[in-house]
């Protein structure tokens, strides 16, 4: 990162002074404030230099926010934990030296690379615990583990090499083609972008084993459990047939921290709360407002016409209404998915074309009729 990893030792150094002068009870409001306010800044750079200069920002101020936006879910995470006293931390310490020993398992945790470049969130007392554990003898080896699941990585980038193939051979034009094949098309594109994610994950999934994290001892004669520390698998999120489901397991760690740092706090309209701090988090670009509220109307939408359309279905069309359901959860999620990652206008004007965008529409639409 170069110059721009000062981004990340700043937020590092500022949080572990609070640690020390702030009391527990205010550690959170603190950190989370100066934090986010941080963050929002190099994302407001970005935006001006992008928008408003008309020059593309460097690939290692990239890498950096990146690497900042998940130094938030940590800071936040422990602020959380020493608000409820899950964490304690005691700086009664007769010596500078003890005090900084007793810090060092902390700074060690914030800027733990193995999940500082790309996830997933590991809390902070597993993250101690898995530390003190570690001897030659423990956790058992991971290689096995971790070659099988680049193994997974490669039939991921495979799959997506034949979607690529595919949109490359099939160039999509809105005057010529039917409306179906520019439905195919655009989900086609949503998925080649869906594949890149499941591929990081499963490689920061293997960094992660590689460095003993992610263990879970089962009962004796039980094959050890690696997956303990993932953001999601590609056959059990895509497996999702409702939005409610999909909005759960997708980056299932970064899921979890929203609920736990906003859904659960916010007393009055949590859901959109949480994507509207999901929305800050990210950095406030055009396509993220538009696919994010979408997401959020999406859920919300799925809660409603799953609850009064569900009891009503004959059992034996339970199995077609659940294809209808899944089918309509992937061009909403391909909807959102497009606006998210093309971030600009292009991508709204592609999604109208191929009327692809009409999915969440007409789940809104209904959301509305039902209530």
């Amino acid at each position: 990162m170069g110059i721009y990893s000062m981004l990340l030792f700043t937020s590092t150094f500022v949080f572990i002074l609070l640690v020390c002068t702030v009391g527990p009870s205010c550690i959170h409001n603190w950190a989370f404030g100066i934090q986010m306010l941080w963050q929002t800044f190099w994302h407001l750079l970005i935006q001006y230099k992008e928008h408003y200069v008309h020059e593309p920002a460097c690939t290692r101020l990239f890498l950096a926010v990146s690497s900042l936006m998940l130094l938030t879910q940590r800071i936040t995470s422990v602020s959380m934990d020493l608000q409820e006293k899950r964490v304690t931390q005691t700086f009664h310490v007769s010596s500078r030296r003890e005090a900084c020993v007793m810090l060092l398992p902390l700074v060690s945790y914030m800027l733990n690379f193995t999940t500082l470049l790309g996830g997933p969130l590991c809390s902070y007392s597993r993250f101690v615990s898995r530390m003190a554990e570690m001897r030659p003898s423990f956790p058992p080896n991971p290689l096995g583990v971790v070659f099988l699941k680049l193994i997974q990585v490669f039939l991921l980038e495979s799959l997506r090499y034949c979607f690529i193939y595919f949109l490359k051979c099939n160039t999509y034009d809105p005057y010529k083609s039917i409306i179906l094949y520019g439905i195919l098309w655009v989900w086609s594109l949503a998925a080649v972008l869906r594949i890149q994610y499941y591929s990081h994950w499963k490689i920061s999934e293997c960094l992660n084993n590689a460095a003993g994290f992610g263990f879970w001892e089962n009962s004796p004669g039980d094959a050890p459990d690696w997956s303990r520390l993932s953001d999601g698998d590609f056959w059990t999120i895509e497996a999702s047939s409702r939005m409610s489901e999909f909005a759960r397991r997708w980056n299932a760690t970064t899921a979890t921290w929203l609920r736990r740092l906003v859904y659960t706090r916010c007393k009055c309209f949590p859901l959109f709360m949480t994507f509207g701090f999901s929305l800050w988090w990210h950095g406030f670009h055009l396509g993220h407002f538009m696919g994010i509220w979408t997401w959020a109307a999406m859920v919300k939408a799925d809660y409603h016409i799953h609850r009064h359309l569900q009891p009503k279905v004959p059992s034996g069309w339970r199995k077609i209404y659940t294809c209808l359901s899944w089918i309509n959860t992937q061009m909403s999620v391909s909807c959102i998915v497009i606006a998210v990652e093309l971030r600009n206008k292009s991508s709204l004007r592609l999604l109208l074309r191929t009327y692809i965008g009409l999915f969440p529409l007409f789940n809104i639409a209904l959301l509305l009729i039902l209530r």
